[in-house]
């Protein structure tokens, strides 16, 4: 099998183009590792050395979690859309015809969920800044151009149209300057997050370049980098060449009075298992950093109580903040992962009592939606109905932060355009609808 290594660093990276190799190792047959590639076509692939030789269990393909978690399912789409491309890529039809193909599926998959290219878009005038988003007053998202891609992609990933070639559908910019011109303009902004792709794929000296010119304003408090590098390549923090650097340069914001929240992405408890996983926590705390985790309740992965018991006692242990259980996102193969919310809680409430207070720093389930993260509290009966109760953790209008709400239960719900409001008309963060004088008036 050819390879693809990363300058010295020993990274090896698989693409689309070894994954028949890597299919085969794990035993399947012509057909259906056809009818994979048909899914990797239209959804990305990409994972590393790493990841295959030290986290999969190949004996237990399919089911193996870490597999699951970085290799497309041939189910993954619909059975229509797998068999049209399979028999396109078995008549060896021409790239562009297969990618036209792709594309049409791609468009159906609700590609940019939750607003994030309308609602979340900062302006500069009336035009669009590109490479950011801007959904929460004191919060701001970056995309730095260099840090759009992973060390492996996540089957589940809700920005997978970064990584799929289709520029229309890219968030990315390398403009520094104009973020912080637009942070000084808006200094109700305590906080910037670093976001991909990830931006631990970046060498130091280039990471450097985005974070520094941050460190000067004092109205930032915090500074986050979004990855899922410790689960996928902890090597990023002990054995690449430039691994000395990028701790210096955590130091160096924590010195600067800041805090830096290392927002560390771990799917199931074998993430954690090496020594080196454990050793770089351990790199990243001394520099003053703060890790906290987070992952999506994932069908298949961690769709169960131990699993999060695990995850949360072993980051807790090593220093680590469990910090979120989100939902798994409209987007994508949403139908393929997604856990009904009245289960997710379960899954929660279940894991959350049986850990200790020091664990229960975590919050979830929570739908990352168009108004804001909105968290699953419980399922109750209110005069005699039976509710999901929730309320919003954050909010597009901070006014409705904390405040809980109803909706009707529902067995089968899996996200929040499936709830229907209960003893209300509509929920907190829709708009109100006319009255009959406000229709005449107008």
């Amino acid at each position: 099998m050819t390879l693809t290594q990363t300058g010295t660093r020993g990274f090896r990276a698989y693409t689309a183009k070894h994954l028949d190799d890597l299919l085969k190792r794990a035993g399947f047959d012509s057909e259906t590792r056809l009818r994979i590639r048909a899914v990797a076509s239209v959804l990305p692939f990409r994972t590393n050395g790493y990841v295959v030789d030290e986290l999969i269990d190949w004996s237990d393909i399919p089911d193996d979690p870490i597999y699951r978690l970085v290799f497309p399912q041939e189910n993954m789409l619909p059975e229509a859309d797998v068999s049209r491309i399979a028999g396109l890529l078995r008549a060896e039809a021409p790239a562009r015809e297969i990618q036209t193909a792709a594309n049409a599926v791609r468009m159906r998959l609700n590609p940019h969920p939750a607003g994030q290219m309308e609602l979340n878009m900062p302006r500069a005038g009336s035009e669009p800044v590109p490479g950011m988003q801007h959904k929460y007053p004191e919060t701001v998202l970056f995309f730095p151009k260099q840090g759009q891609t992973c060390h492996a992609y996540c089957t589940y990933c809700f920005r997978w149209a970064q990584f799929v070639g289709e520029p229309d559908l890219k968030m990315a910019t390398d403009d520094i300057d104009g973020l912080v011109r637009y942070l000084r303009e808006h200094p109700q902004v305590t906080s910037v997050l670093f976001t991909g792709g990830d931006p631990m794929i970046m060498s130091g000296p280039v990471l450097r370049r985005y974070v520094e010119p941050l460190l000067a304003l004092e109205q930032l408090e915090s500074i986050r980098i979004g990855t899922k590098s410790l689960a996928y390549w902890p090597g990023r923090f002990v054995t690449d060449p430039d691994a000395a650097e990028t701790l210096r340069l955590f130091s160096a914001v924590a010195e600067s009075g800041k805090n830096l929240a290392f927002m560390a992405h771990f799917s199931h408890p074998r993430e954690m298992d090496s020594q080196l996983v454990r050793t770089a926590v351990s790199a990243i705390r001394d520099t003053g950093a703060v890790i906290r985790t987070q992952a999506p309740l994932i069908r298949s992965i961690n769709d169960d109580a131990d699993t999060w018991v695990e995850m949360w006692r072993t980051q807790h242990a090593l220093g680590m903040v469990p910090y979120y259980m989100f939902v798994e996102r409209d987007t994508g193969p949403q139908d393929y992962f997604a856990v009904p919310l009245a289960r997710a809680y379960e899954i929660f409430r279940d894991a959350y009592a049986r850990v200790s207070g020091l664990c229960r720093t975590v919050r979830g389930p929570s739908m990352s939606s168009t108004p804001g993260k909105v968290c699953v509290d419980g399922v109750t009966e209110v005069a005699g109905l039976k509710v999901f109760v929730l309320h919003l953790i954050q909010a597009r209008d901070p006014g409705l932060v904390g405040r809980p709400f109803f909706a009707h239960y529902d067995p089968k719900a899996v996200w929040i355009s499936d709830l229907r409001p209960a003893f209300a008309d509509r929920f907190p963060f829709d708009p109100a609808t006319l009255s009959e004088d406000d229709l005449v008036a107008r």
